[in-house]
């Protein structure tokens, strides 16, 4: 839903953004802490977009029919539950992608981008067609935390809602760059996606990490399509994604592969996304186009400058995007 910002007039544009900030930028968080866990181990996942979408469409179908299942039973107590177990079956969804995906690119001589566009299009394949009966239906929402109770103006009120997923997005944020750093788990991750020789020689399972990290990473960005179809815009679309999920490795380039700047990375996508609506709600259309695309020119522009022969990726894992040889 958008901010009317003709409402406050010139305030309403940084109220959107703000509002954007904290809508817009959960899907982006947690897709792009799954891909930075991932991407850790040593490998990418570039079917996150396809896992973003199935996400959606498991968390609205699942909130819609156990929403009608709760309303047959005539146990109305129980309607605060169907949403949540959608999230909850979002979860499983994007695991189970990441599961193929996974067992895919373990296997030696299999390219991680191949896999990765196979999978963009036989999750969202899948999701549009399994998601048709659910475009039309409403399906219940996530609640929101009201932190703009303390304003009489419905548009201050509307801004001011935060989903407690984006809440748990940004301690889950916390915790990872802790858990990198600091505890035995973290480290093994690290140098299976640095060092993955080394590693196989200290006897730790490569594959193992690697396949259990897609999985994590996976089921992270299917609870990060489950913010879009049930909190914001809150809906079920087979555009509903707009390559969020594509969008997140750049992200997470451009956030040197750390948890916490993926933190702040995903705000600055949230409300760059929200710089379109906000400006076209106090008349400025001429250019809304270009303002509607600046996530989309963030990520160009990301992956120009991270792309120069001149610049090193500081922080990349080193053993990322190599192609693990056959077996001796």
């Amino acid at each position: 839903m958008a901010i009317e910002s003709t409402a406050i007039g010139w305030w309403g544009v940084p109220l959107a953004i703000v509002a954007g900030i904290l809508r817009g930028s959960a899907p982006f968080l947690l897709v792009s802490l799954g891909e930075c866990l991932t991407e850790k181990s040593g490998k990418i996942n570039l079917g996150l977009e396809g896992t973003l979408i199935m996400g959606a469409m498991s968390a609205y179908g699942v909130s819609y029919l156990s929403s009608e299942a709760i309303a047959n039973w005539q146990m109305a107590w129980l309607m605060p539950v169907a949403p949540w177990l959608g999230v909850i079956v979002a979860a499983i969804a994007g695991a189970m992608l990441g599961l193929i995906h996974g067992l895919l690119v373990i296997q030696p001589r299999i390219n991680d981008v191949a896999v990765g566009i196979a999978m963009i299009i036989f999750g969202s394949g899948l999701a549009f067609f399994l998601g048709k009966p659910f475009i039309q239906p409403a399906a219940p929402q996530l609640p929101t935390l009201q932190l703009g109770s303390w304003s009489d103006l419905p548009v201050v009120q509307a801004a001011l809602q935060i989903s407690p997923l984006f809440l748990a997005g940004i301690l889950l944020a916390v915790g990872m760059q802790w858990w990198f750093g600091s505890t035995r788990s973290g480290l093994i991750v690290r140098a299976v996606g640095d060092r993955p020789d080394a590693a196989r020689a200290m006897g730790i399972s490569v594959k193992t990490v690697r396949l259990v990290c897609i999985v994590v990473g996976s089921s992270l960005a299917g609870i990060g399509g489950a913010c879009l179809s049930l909190y914001y815009p809150g809906l079920w679309t087979e555009q509903i994604s707009n390559g969020q999920g594509l969008m997140a490795v750049a992200l997470v380039i451009f956030a040197r592969w750390q948890p916490l700047n993926c933190l702040y990375a995903a705000l600055l996508f949230g409300g760059a996304q929200a710089i379109g609506p906000a400006l076209q709600a106090v008349g400025i259309k001429s250019l809304y186009y270009l303002f509607n695309a600046t996530p989309y020119i963030l990520t160009l522009l990301i992956m120009i400058f991270t792309s120069s022969a001149n610049r090193t990726l500081n922080g990349a894992p080193g053993a990322l995007g190599i192609i693990d040889p056959p077996a001796s």
